[in-house]
């Protein structure tokens, strides 16, 4: 399974005036898929790590809506940690990337778009294996 794509954090535009901010965020525009499933984390306890998988197929566009939380990002080649800390910065995180959500503030929200329906079989939760598929 090979995946040339690499997680990358982008920035979502941001409009507003003196009512407020405003972002927009489109599938297949600034997400670069098709978005079928959308779920958010929420009142996630201190110390508390949160994912530890990675998917065959799955893409996924993270936002931290409101406070903040670090995704460490592991290709089986190297390892790196994105801090989500403004909902004006995406995630995009690729299949072939482990990782783990942690240091979640009291008051995190964070939003994950997803290419795709949820399906046990798309998730790999064995770091081993993770290896096997991704490690070259």
């Amino acid at each position: 399974m090979e995946t040339k794509n690499e997680s990358r954090l982008i920035c979502v535009e941001q409009k507003g005036d003196e009512r407020g901010l405003l972002s927009v965020i489109e599938e297949n525009k600034i997400v670069p898929f098709e978005i079928k499933r959308v779920f958010y984390i929420y009142k996630t306890l201190p110390d508390i790590r949160r994912g530890y998988h990675a998917h065959y197929k799955t893409r996924q566009a993270l936002i931290c809506v409101a406070g903040n939380c670090k995704i460490l990002l592991d290709n089986a080649v190297s390892k790196r940690t994105v801090l989500l800390d403004s909902p004006d910065k995406m995630l995009i995180l690729e299949p072939n990337d482990w990782h783990e959500m942690y240091d979640f503030s009291p008051n995190c929200v964070l939003l994950v778009l997803a290419s795709h329906l949820y399906d046990a079989e798309d998730y790999i939760r064995d770091y081993e294996k993770f290896k096997e598929v991704y490690g070259g």
